[in-house]
C-alpha cells in the first residue's frame, strides 16, 4: 500500500505563500488535497489526476495551484495570497490512503 507524507506547512502572514508537498512511496494516480480547520469537516480543495487534469473548489481556485512531478512521486500545492481562514491541517490522499497532514497557520 502506498504511503503519503506531507510537508511544507508552517506559519505565514496573511497575503503570504506556502508550497506543500506530498511524497508517495509508490506510483499514484489521482491525488486529492484536503484541509481541516478546528471544529470543521475535512474538505476537498484540489485534485490532480495522472494526466495532470486539475480541479479546485471556488474558494481557492484563483489562489492555489496543484501540480505533480511523477519522477519524484511528489504532488505539490502552491498556496498564494493566504488568508486567516486558510489555516488548517492540510492532507493529501490517494485512493484510501491519507497522509498525516501538515499544519498551516496564517496569522500576523
Amino acid at each position: 500500500q502506498v504511503q503519503l507524507v506531507e510537508s511544507g506547512g508552517g506559519l505565514v502572514q496573511p497575503g503570504g505563500s506556502l508550497r506543500l508537498s506530498c511524497v508517495a512511496s509508490g506510483d499514484v494516480f489521482f491525488v486529492g488535497w484536503y484541509r481541516q480547520a478546528p471544529g470543521k469537516e475535512r474538505e476537498l480543495i484540489a485534485t490532480i489526476n495522472a494526466w495532470h487534469r486539475k480541479s479546485y473548489i471556488d474558494d481557492v481556485k484563483d489562489r492555489f495551484a496543484v501540480s505533480r512531478d511523477d519522477a519524484k512521486r511528489t504532488t505539490y500545492l502552491q498556496m498564494n495570497v493566504l488568508k486567516p481562514e486558510d489555516a488548517a491541517v492540510y492532507y493529501c490522499r490517494e485512493s484510501n490512503t491519507w497522509g498525516r497532514g501538515t499544519q498551516v497557520t496564517v496569522s500576523s
